[in-house]
Parts: structure tokens; sequence; C-alpha cells
């Protein structure tokens, strides 16, 4: 447990004096980024990272966040779609104005017409073939601008979806992790937080955290090379064999966080077991070779709602226990038992993979 914090005010201590020396402002959105640059989880945000050089300016950091961490820009994104939607309408009111005057114009001249039409006078007589080539004419004028007006109305509802569908895009990218298409941290942390909306009465569930075991297959030059690989292959069979109903996320790496919406321990169990299934069903394959690379096993700790009473317990009791499953071996899952102070092993249910 103490060599965890340890670990973790290690990276805190890293990145703070990578930053220094890089000469980047001590700003959130900057920690972010440098972290997720560390973290190697992005290969694309990495390589762009490293390729600003050893001094970044804050220009370049934001226009890498902007691409890679859009959430810390959100203000700058709604700027231009609400500056867009007002061009749009502006446009639209200019539209409207042109047609109210033309249907003015147009009016006027079915009224002369009308008069010419309905008087009953030698005068009227001579005024009436002129008063209605005006009324065709206008007639057909106004048959073109409504057609162009009508295609310029469907333009700009085709400006206005694009501008939707632009947002929506920019908030999929805030909770979405590009490399598997699974949830990212933020959006397992907003899920979590959603289970204690009403702190008296959580939602039934399950949480757990899934580490897989490639450390013990592979050396870290081995991880390094095959990175892309294994996020995909394993992204894509966490994927699969999680009802869709339950959220899944990748945390960073090859560790991925797990929401199952059930009160039943032995049902997490089980659904565990089937991923676990999943992993030794389908072999690695390298991707340049095709060299068939075996398969990996994985640890998980398992932490039930009603054991925490809060967020952030229930995501550290499940932590600990996947450390309590990697300290026992990997390739086992503890399950978060009673408090947070006995004797060690009093507070885990393990299980060991068959």
């Amino acid at each position: 447990m103490n060599q965890r914090k340890s670990s973790t005010n290690d990276i805190a201590l890293r990145i703070a004096s990578a930053m220094h020396q890089m000469g980047i402002d001590a700003l959130p959105r900057n920690y972010e980024l440098v972290y997720e640059a560390y973290a190697g989880a992005n290969p694309e945000l990495v390589r762009e990272f490293v390729a600003l050089g050893k001094y970044k300016t804050q220009a370049a950091l934001d226009e890498l966040g902007r691409k890679y961490l859009p959430h810390h820009h959100e203000e700058g994104v709604l700027q231009r779609s609400a500056g867009a939607v007002r061009d749009e309408m502006a446009n639209f009111m200019a539209l409207l104005q042109q047609e109210k005057i033309s249907l003015s114009d147009y009016g006027r001249v079915i009224g002369e017409a009308s008069q010419a039409i309905f008087a009953d006078s030698p005068e009227s007589y001579s005024a009436l073939g002129s008063s209605i080539e005006r009324l065709r004419q206008a007639t057909e004028q106004q048959a073109t601008r409504n057609a162009a007006m009508e295609a310029s109305v469907a333009a700009q509802s085709e400006n206005m979806d694009e501008i939707q569908r632009d947002l929506a895009a920019f908030e999929a990218t805030k909770f979405s992790d590009a490399a598997t298409g699974l949830g990212n941290r933020r959006a397992f942390n907003k899920a979590v937080a959603k289970v204690y909306a009403n702190s008296e009465l959580p939602v039934s569930c399950g949480l757990a955290i899934v580490d897989v075991d490639v450390g013990k297959r592979f050396s870290p030059v081995q991880v390094e090379a095959l990175n892309d690989y294994l996020i995909r292959h394993y992204g894509a069979l966490v994927k699969r064999s999680t009802p869709s109903t339950d959220v899944v996320s990748r945390f960073d790496g090859l560790r991925f966080g797990f929401l199952f919406y059930t009160s039943d321990e032995n049902e997490i169990v089980r659904l565990i077991g089937v991923l676990r299934a999943a992993f030794a069903a389908a072999p690695l394959r390298h991707p340049e070779t095709t060299r068939n690379l075996g398969s990996l096993t994985f640890s998980a700790g398992v932490c039930m709602v009603a054991e925490a009473g809060n967020a952030f317990d229930f995501v550290n009791f499940a932590d600990k226990a996947l450390q309590q499953a990697q300290a026992a071996g990997g390739n086992r899952l503890v399950v978060h038992r009673g408090g947070d102070g006995g004797p060690e092993g009093k507070d885990w249910m393990i299980y060991k993979a068959g």
C-alpha cells in the first residue's frame, strides 16, 4: 500500500520536474497533457508531443490540447459554434426580410391587376392586358424567388446540422478513448459519480479494475514495441465481452475499469470469468510477422457498492483489491471485504483462475 502511494507520488514528481525542465507553465491543462504524453496511452499524442522539441511554447501545447484534450478548450469551441449560429441566424433574418419585401411587391401587383379585371369602364379595358402581363411576370419572379429561398433555407439547415454534429463529436472526444473506442477515465469517473447521486441510496452495482499481466510475458522493450497492438487487441476483447448495459473504460496502458449494474457479487465474478475466457481464446499475433505470441492473463480487483460510502472509496477499494491480486502473483480476482484496517488477507476474497 505504501509502495503504491510512493509510486504515485514519484510519477507526480517526475511530471512536475519534466515540466520545469521544458519550461512548461504549471497549468492544470498542461499537467494533464504532459501526464497523458508520459503515460503513453495515446501513441499519436506521444509522437506529436515529442515532435514539439525540447522547449514547447504555450501556443503549441494548446494546439495539441485542443486536438487530444478538448475538454480544456471547451470555451473556444463553444464560442466558434455560437458565432457560426449567429451568422446563420443573421442570414436567415435577411432572407425573411427579402421575402417580406418581395411579397409586398407581389401583393401590390395583384391589387393593381384585380382593379383592372373587376373595373367596368372603357378605360379599364386597355389597361387589362398590360395588368395581366405584369401579374404573369410577377408570378414567375415570385416562383423563382421562392425556389431560391427554399434552396437557401435547405443550405442553412445543413449548416446548422453540421454545427450540431461538430458539437456532438466534440462532446464525444471528452469522454472517449481514441485507441479503443471505449470510454476514458473521465467517462468512468462521471459514471461512478452518478452511482452516488443519492448518497443515501446509491445505485446497486459493482466496480472492477482490470490490469493485463503483460509484464509476466513480455520485457519492457517488447511491451513498448507491441504497445499499440496490445491496446487495440485487448480493448476490442474487453468491448466485445462486456454487456452493453454496463460501463467499461480504459484508464491508461492496459488498465480497464468496469461498472457492472448488478448487486450480485457472483454475477460479477462470472462476468470477469467470461472476460478471462475471451483473453485465453484470442491469442496474440505479432502485428508484422503474424507469429503466435500466446495469450495473456489479467489481475482484477472488485468492490461492491455496499462496501463503500462514497465514490472515492468505491474506486480506491477496488484498486487496493487489484494490488492484492497482483501481489498474489497475478491472474487472480480479489473482491474487497469489510473494513480497510484489518490484518493482511482478512478483508479480501481471492479467486484464483482455474
